[in-house]
Parts: structure tokens; C-alpha cells; sequence
């Protein structure tokens, strides 16, 4: 018989995503719960035309709540949870249609997937991580966080190469996740460590450096902070000290992430690019040359490839090119050039070396 798989979502206004997530995931899924928090376009007919669970659940802030609910729905073995504009392509569906097949006997906890979000010009994933994808469906199985939701990895973890796609159709809202922590806040919720972090984040994407800088620090100082996001927490408290024209300050913050473990390719570029703007180009380009040669290693933070090798050969093109190494500038150049021929900036150095 094998493990009955749920898929589980939360949707609101998705009628121009919907179908094609769903259909995506449609041989995948044995059982399919949406939970719809107050769509006034045709996204919960759509959802009727793959299954008969869907419901009704009002929004009230907190997509923790939200995705709880559609999860209490599930009767699976397992349950799965997707976005409304994520899709699993068919490149990736025959291993997720393996890893289904592998429950069975393998039985784990949490099923870890990447989770790519973010795409370069010919489509190849330019930010990734892991994710708590799949989970074995218990009753103290719960989402966790007002906002970027959770569920910690726990017992028994697998790793699956097999990857969800984020395919945006639209711009969201960019205030509505920073305008929820604050509501929440206002009322006397206690932020996380997490929560902090996250909230630090929002602030800083919003461009209130000063007050990002702040939660972000505080974050830093919680022990509950998991080492992973404390460490892109200093990268994001680094260019919050940049924009705040405090380069000292924003040097020692990069730094700081050394003490959370083996340095990130994104941690070293940061690092680069403060020497850069310093205009110390040669300690620029020692920084740069060591994420390049940082290894591809499974993070369950966010990855982004190109800071192993396109972000460096392009920086180091430019540091070498101030030092006076022009061969060595043009190298570099070409270097990126074969790994992204269609960049703004390879094109731009493409028509200066020319």
C-alpha cells in the first residue's frame, strides 16, 4: 500500500498560481488540504476542481496558526506543505515520486528539501536552502512563528536533493510581513530568537537600518539563536553598519560570524567587499580568492552559488584592475563571463575591456 502522503496549504487570492502548483504536485499527493484565509478572486474554486478539503480559516496574523489548521485537516502518514506559487518541476518530481516510495521503510521524522527561490538569467537556482518539507504526521506535530513560519527539524532526518521551485508571479507586499511583527509586538508578543532575527531581517529589507541594527544585535545576544541564522544575522548587521557609514562597526559584525563556524563564501565576499569600499584592494582580494575557493557544502542556511565563484572572479576583476594587474583583471573577467555571459555588470566589463 505504501505511506499516504497530505499535502497541505494556506492560500488567499491565488487563482493565477494555484492550478499550476497543484497540478505540479498532483501525482505526488494522496490527499490535498487547502486552507483559505479570505480569497475574493476564484482561487477556492480552483481548489475544488483538485479536492474536496478545502476550508475556510480566518486570517488573524500568524501563518503559524494558519498552516496548524490546514495540518490538523491531514489524515496522511505523512504530510507535505507547499506555497501557492511554488512548483515542484518535472526535473525534481520523479525523485520526490523515490523519496515517497522510501518513507515506507525508511521511516524518518523530518524530510529536509531544497528550496530554491530565486533565479539567475538562464534559470539556474542563484539562492537555495533547506527545508523542513516533509513530516511524519503526529499529534505534537506544530508550526512555530507569527511570521517565516517553522516547524524545527527533529528524530530522524533525511536529505533529499530533490527541490521545491519558487516561481513568483507577482511582486508581494513588502511592508506586510515587517507591519505584522509590529502589530503583534504592539499587543505584547515576545519575540523568539528566531522571531528576532526574522524581524531584524524585515526591518533591514525595509530599509530602517538603524532599527534593524538593533534587533539584529539583540538577536546576536540571545543563546537560543540557532548558529546558522546568527551567522547570516552578522552578514545583514554588517551591511546595516555600511549603510549607516559605521565601516569599523560593519567589519567587526562580518567577523563576528567566524565564531559560529566554518566561514560562509557569503561571509568572506561581505568581508571583501568592506576592504573594497575601504579601498585596501589587496586585502579585498584575499577575502574574495578565499570564497572562491570555499567547497559546495549541504547548509540549512540560505545559499547563494554565485558567492562561490561568480561574485569573487567579478570582484577580484575589478580589485586587480585598481592594484594595476590588468592581465590578471581581464582573467578574472572572463571567468565570470563564462559563468554568466548575460550579467549587467559582465556585459558592462565586457564593453570597458573592449
Amino acid at each position: 500500500m505504501g505511506v499516504k502522503l497530505s499535502l497541505c496549504m494556506i492560500v488567499k487570492d491565488e487563482q493565477d498560481v494555484l492550478a499550476r502548483c497543484l497540478a505540479s504536485a498532483a501525482e505526488l499527493a494522496d490527499e490535498i488540504v487547502i486552507a483559505d484565509t479570505g480569497s475574493r478572486d476564484n482561487t477556492k474554486e480552483i481548489a475544488k476542481s483538485f479536492t474536496d478539503k478545502v476550508f475556510d480559516f480566518a486570517w488573524e496574523d500568524d501563518f503559524s496558526a494558519a498552516r496548524n489548521f490546514s495540518f490538523s485537516k491531514a489524515t496522511g502518514d505523512y504530510v507535505m506543505w507547499l506555497d501557492a506559487d511554488d512548483v515542484i518541476e518535472e526535473s525534481d518530481l520523479k525523485g520526490f515520486l523515490a523519496l515517497k516510495a522510501a518513507l515506507e521503510t525508511e521511516r524518518p521524522d523530518t524530510v529536509m528539501c531544497r528550496y530554491n527561490t530565486a533565479f539567475n538569467e538562464d534559470g539556474s537556482p542563484a539562492f537555495t536552502y533547506y527545508r523542513e518539507r516533509i513530516l511524519r504526521r503526529t499529534p505534537d506535530l506544530n508550526w512555530e512563528g507569527i511570521v517565516h513560519e517553522c516547524i524545527a527539524p527533529r528524530g530522524k532526518i533525511v536529505y533529499a536533493d530533490c527541490a521545491i521551485s519558487h516561481k513568483k508571479t507577482r511582486a508581494g507586499d513588502p511592508r506586510r510581513n515587517l507591519e505584522i511583527y509590529q502589530k503583534a509586538i504592539s499587543r505584547g508578543h515576545t519575540c523568539s530568537a528566531r522571531e528576532k532575527y526574522y524581524y531584524g531581517r524585515e526591518l533591514y529589507y525595509n530599509r530602517l537600518y538603524r532599527e534593524a541594527a538593533c534587533v539584529l544585535e539583540d538577536a546576536l545576544l540571545d543563546p537560543a539563536l540557532w548558529k546558522v541564522n546568527a551567522a547570516e544575522a552578522c552578514e545583514l548587521l554588517g551591511d546595516c553598519y555600511l549603510y549607516l557609514r559605521k565601516t569599523e562597526k560593519a567589519l567587526a559584525a562580518v567577523f563576528r560570524a567566524f565564531s559560529y563556524g566554518v566561514p560562509r563564501a557569503e561571509t568572506l565576499c561581505a568581508a571583501g567587499n568592506i576592504f573594497k569600499l575601504k579601498r585596501d584592494y589587496e586585502s579585498a582580494c584575499y577575502w574574495y580568492s578565499l570564497a572562491a575557493e570555499t567547497p559546495a557544502a549541504r547548509t540549512d542556511g540560505f545559499s547563494r552559488p554565485e558567492y562561490r565563484d561568480f561574485v569573487p572572479a567579478l570582484e577580484l576583476s575589478v580589485c586587480c584592475y585598481h592594484l594595476g594587474l590588468y592581465e590578471d583583471a581581464k582573467r578574472f573577467h572572463e571567468q565570470a563571463k563564462a559563468l554568466r555571459p548575460n550579467h549587467p555588470s559582465v556585459r558592462a566589463n565586457e564593453r570597458f575591456f573592449s
